[in-house]
This record gives structure tokens, C-alpha cells and sequence, in this order.
């Protein structure tokens, strides 16, 4: 008799541990789930935030409060945190240079949509961070890759944005198409969508440059858009020359190539972009840019600004159709001077580079040991377990190697051993607070639940 295995684990062996750690997570969280029982009904489906369901836990616990790589809940369990609020605060929590300008800025208003000195501060430093570009602040990647494709197709005068399959912009209406048996159509479950996404998009496979070429060749593509390394999803590493190739197309065939930093700054100073010398016409970075508030910039290369402004000369009077009243506010700017000036430094990012290569080398050799048919991928200060063989090459594999099963019954296992990572897939992150003791707890959690998986 064959026993039934999902990513090389015997199925029965999964379900116990799964049932055993959700019994164990609930012992150790009585306060959270009183509390969640007494007050969560105000919320729709109980979350305040409907992706907060996506946790595997059986509810949820409660922070009390959060500093540098460590969480506290309001039951008293202390967490080394490797989620980072899925890199919110990839530079670990309240930032002391950053816990001063709110307080700070905090005495001397909120928002007033003026901008202050530190906003022209802000400015210089984004350029030296990240390179020559003509910056625009907003409040989520979401909406600066809105207003960079809005500035893309406002250039070229072309209707499409080129996105990689399984690709993760935001909740962007333009990038939520996928491959289907080969063809283009609107992603699974989005909900209230009544309109054809792929009329203003199109979608081939990460890696596949012939591929993106004949999209290119139509004419109708004003950009693609695309993370240098795929995240947000089973982690795909781009092919030798696949990204040069992009650049070498998209000026060939008169179309805009924009760099979507948001997840892969982990790489170092400068993000992948910088790390890797791309030449992006448009770059957009999100998330931990402030050190943790709701901030996000797009940039655009003088060549492109300068199309803009011709266009914005000419266009009809009317609304644009870009840009948010908070957005810009001084706490933003408060938060990414600091951020740029006095965190985001070449010696953190030599601390979170040499963290992540202990932690992956860790996660590696107890994958070996085990014999697990899994793999490690690192992009600097981002690793990840993958329960699949590897490497990956496109959304399509990525896809084929995501077990959800497995991968919630190990989140839960290893934050039963106080090792959190993040939710929707299997990131960890390594911040300049974050200890090496942290670092070998996650590994030998995990090493724990692998000996309870492949025994």
C-alpha cells in the first residue's frame, strides 16, 4: 500500500501535526480569542482587513506591542518576528530615527497639503538612494503603479501594460490578468469584477523573452511592469540576461520598462535596481520606503518626465485622474527622511545580508538533512523555503509549488515555537535588529518540524 504524500510528506503525518499545533496555538492564546469573541463582530467577517483571514492560525492572536524583531501578544507569548508586516517593516519595528520624527512631526501637524523642508530633503535623498529620477510620493504601491501607468500610456499613446503571470503589483486592476490554458484572461475570484482586463492588458511567463517579444511587436504595449525578481508568490529569480533583455526590447519596440522595487529592496542599497545596475524608465518602490508608514514613491527618468510634461501641457482641462489627499503629507516625509538619511544604510543592510545567509544556509541544510524534495531562494535580505524542487522559472511553476496545506500546518508549528513568518507564502525577513539567537530559534524550529514531517 502506497501512502499519500503532498510535497513529499505522508499525508496522515501532516494531518496530525496540523491538528496537534492548532490545539497547541489555542491553549497558549485564551486572552486574544475572549477578546476576539467579545469584540470582532464589528468587523466585516471579523477582520478589520479581509486578508487578515488569510492567517493559518485557528483565530488570531493580539499584539500588545512590536519593537525592533520582536512582537509581543496581549498573552503574554514573545515573537521573533521574520513576517515584518510582509515587509512593512523590513527594517524591523518603530526605527528609533523614525519613532523621533513622528514624534516630532506629531507636534507640528498632521496633514495640510503644502509641502515642508523636509520633503525637499526627502527629494535629494531618493535620488542618491535609487538614482535620477523625477519623484512623486504617494501612499501604496498600489496607487504609484496606478499613476505610473497612467504617466506610460499618457507617452507612448499605447492602451496596454505588459505583466508577468502570477505577478504581484497591488490590488492594480491592470495587473490582475493570468495565463489561462495559454491565453490571457481576468485572475480567479476577483470580486465585483464586470469588466475585460485584457483589454488594457497582457500577460506572458516570467523568463520567456521570445515570448515578450511578440507581445511587443503588436505595438499596443506602452510598459511592462514587473518586479526584477518574482514575489508575493512561490519566489522566481530572474534568468541570466532576462532582465537586460527587457530593457533591450522595450527600447527596441518604443515601449516603457518600470521597475517595481517594492518587495525586492531587500537586495541592498539601492534595491535589485541599484545592486544590479538596471536602467528602469520608471521606478516604484512601496511598503518600508518610510520605515513603516503608509508611503510609497515613483519615480520617472528626465527623458520620461519631459514626455509628461509635453503631454500635461496639451491635454484637455479635467480632472487627471492621479493622486490622493493624504498623500504627500509631512508625516510621510518626516518618516522617509529618516528612513533614506539614517536606516536605510549600507551597514544595516550588511547586517540583514549576513542574517538571511545564516538563516538560509540553515533552512538549506535541514532541507538536505531531511532529504525533503523542498528548496531555499534568497534575494538579500528576503528568504524563502519553497515546498517544491527548485530552482523555479515562472508564475506557472510557482504556482504548481505553492502547498498550501503544508505551509499553514508549518507556519502554525513554527509560531507554536515563537518563529513567525509571513501568512500568504513562505517569506522571512531579516531586519538590522534582528539577533542571531533569533535567527538559529527559526532554524531549529524548523528543523524540529521537519524531523516531526520526514522522521
Amino acid at each position: 500500500m502506497t501512502t499519500e504524500t503532498i510535497a513529499g510528506v505522508p499525508r496522515h503525518r501532516l494531518e496530525a501535526l496540523a491538528a496537534r499545533e492548532a490545539a497547541r496555538f489555542a491553549e497558549t492564546r485564551p486572552k486574544a480569542l475572549a477578546a476576539l469573541q467579545a469584540g470582532a463582530g464589528h468587523f466585516l467577517n471579523g477582520v478589520p482587513m479581509h486578508w487578515m483571514r488569510d492567517w493559518p492560525m485557528p483565530h488570531l492572536p493580539l499584539v500588545k506591542k512590536a519593537k525592533g524583531a520582536t512582537i509581543t501578544d496581549i498573552d503574554g507569548n514573545t515573537i521573533d518576528d521574520f513576517c515584518l508586516g510582509d515587509t512593512g517593516s523590513m527594517f524591523g519595528h518603530s526605527p528609533a530615527p523614525v519613532a523621533r520624527a513622528i514624534k516630532e512631526q506629531a507636534g507640528r501637524g498632521l496633514t495640510y497639503m503644502l509641502p515642508t523642508p523636509a520633503a525637499l530633503e526627502a527629494g535629494r535623498l531618493l535620488t542618491d538612494r535609487f538614482g535620477d529620477f523625477r519623484w512623486q510620493i504617494a501612499t501604496t504601491a498600489t496607487d504609484a503603479n496606478r499613476f505610473a501607468l497612467r504617466v506610460a500610456r499618457a507617452v507612448t499613446g499605447r492602451p496596454k501594460v505588459l505583466v508577468f503571470n502570477g505577478c504581484y503589483h497591488g490590488t492594480l486592476d491592470d495587473t490582475m490578468v493570468e495565463l489561462r490554458d495559454g491565453v490571457p484572461a481576468n485572475r480567479a475570484g476577483l470580486v465585483g469584477q464586470v469588466q475585460d482586463l485584457t483589454r488594457a492588458a497582457t500577460v506572458c511567463e516570467f523568463n520567456d523573452l521570445a515570448a515578450v517579444e511578440m507581445l511587443l511587436k503588436t505595438g499596443e504595449v506602452a510598459a511592462i511592469l514587473t518586479e526584477p525578481v518574482m514575489t508575493n508568490s512561490c519566489m522566481v529569480l530572474p534568468a541570466p540576461g532576462f532582465l537586460d533583455g527587457l530593457r533591450t526590447l522595450t527600447r527596441q519596440y518604443g515601449a516603457l520598462l518600470i521597475i517595481d522595487e517594492t518587495h525586492t529592496l531587500s537586495t541592498g542599497l539601492g534595491g535589485y535596481t541599484g545592486v544590479h545596475g538596471l536602467d528602469p524608465d520608471i521606478f516604484v518602490v512601496g511598503k518600508c520606503v518610510a520605515g513603516g508608514m503608509p508611503t510609497a514613491v515613483w519615480g520617472l527618468r528626465p527623458h520620461v518626465a519631459e514626455a509628461f510634461n509635453r503631454y500635461d501641457a496639451a491635454r484637455e482641462g479635467g480632472h487627471s485622474g492621479m493622486g490622493t489627499t493624504l498623500s504627500a503629507n509631512p508625516m510621510q516625509f518626516a518618516c522617509l527622511r529618516a528612513t533614506l538619511a539614517e536606516v536605510m544604510t549600507a551597514e544595516n543592510y550588511a547586517k540583514m545580508e549576513k542574517g538571511a545567509a545564516r538563516l538560509a544556509k540553515g533552512l538549506a541544510e535541514s532541507i538536505a538533512r531531511h532529504k525533503a524534495p523542498w528548496h531555499v531562494v534568497r534575494v538579500g535580505a528576503r528568504v524563502e523555503f519553497i515546498c517544491a524542487p527548485g530552482p523555479l522559472h515562472n508564475g506557472a511553476e510557482a504556482a504548481h509549488a505553492h502547498q498550501p496545506q503544508v505551509e499553514w500546518a508549518v507556519h502554525t508549528a513554527l509560531l507554536n515555537r515563537g518563529c513567525l513568518i509571513a501568512p500568504f507564502h513562505n517569506m522571512m525577513l531579516v531586519s538590522p535588529a534582528t539577533k542571531a539567537a533569533q535567527i538559529d530559534r527559526l532554524i531549529a524550529a524548523f528543523d524540529g518540524v521537519l524531523t516531526e514531517l520526514f522522521a
